[in-house]
């Protein structure tokens, strides 16, 4: 059996990277990956064990047992953490303003990116994986790497309208998050020297998503 394609779409908070990776992943019928929802997950569960976000060592201990279960359904994405559905409760203010700390602990981000991989390697005839380091860190290897990406205001704007909050509240929380995980020791967001750059300001959603599956066709060509 041939191993599955990969596609590793990196880029920073309201890209639009998730958007674009699912709807690929479901044209192809393909699996589909959202990683950093796994990182949303692990901060839920030690935010629910009352784990304080400063307690590295306790939540390294704890994390060891979460049971981190992703959705690989472009059609279906959601997470599991056992049986709770935290799907929802992952996009949630608490959970956002403390995944970057969560996300930064080395012991964290590589038991999450061996499960990457275990998912990745297990997929039918291929996957897209969508994350911050996939394409320089979870699989270098990648037959395709993009970095999408779009100006600071155009992303506020699509996640304010996606979430209903205001555009300047939500600006300044995605400048935040792009400093944190730009900075970050282990694994920072970062475009992959061969990753191909996509700049979404200007662009609409469906030309962003033929211009992948342009990008993803001219693998066999």
């Amino acid at each position: 059996m041939s191993e599955p394609i990969v596609i590793a779409i990196d880029g920073p908070s309201g890209s639009g990277k998730s958007t674009v990776a699912r709807a690929v992943a479901k044209d192809l019928g393909w699996s589909y990956l959202d990683t950093g929802s796994m990182y949303r997950a692990m901060t839920w569960y030690i935010q629910d064990l009352g784990i304080p976000l400063t307690a590295v060592e306790e939540i390294v201990v704890a994390a060891a047992n979460a049971q981190i279960l992703p959705s690989t359904d472009p059609v279906l994405p959601g997470i599991h953490v056992g049986e709770t559905d935290v799907s929802d409760a992952i996009r949630g203010p608490e959970v956002t303003s403390g995944v970057s700390a969560v996300s930064a602990i080395p012991a964290i981000r590589a038991e999450l990116v061996g499960l990457q991989r275990k998912i990745a390697s297990q997929a039918g005839t291929g996957i897209v994986l969508e994350g911050r380091d996939i394409g320089s860190v979870v699989m270098p290897n990648a037959h395709l790497k993009l970095f999408i990406t779009a100006n600071a205001k155009t992303r506020a704007q699509r996640r304010a309208t996606e979430v209903g909050a205001d555009v300047t509240e939500t600006q300044v929380s995605i400048l935040q998050r792009d400093q944190a995980d730009s900075t970050r020791a282990t694994s920072p967001l970062e475009m992959a020297p061969d990753a191909i750059l996509i700049d979404t300001t200007e662009m609409q959603l469906g030309d962003v998503i033929d211009r992948v599956l342009t990008l993803i066709k001219d693998i066999d060509d």
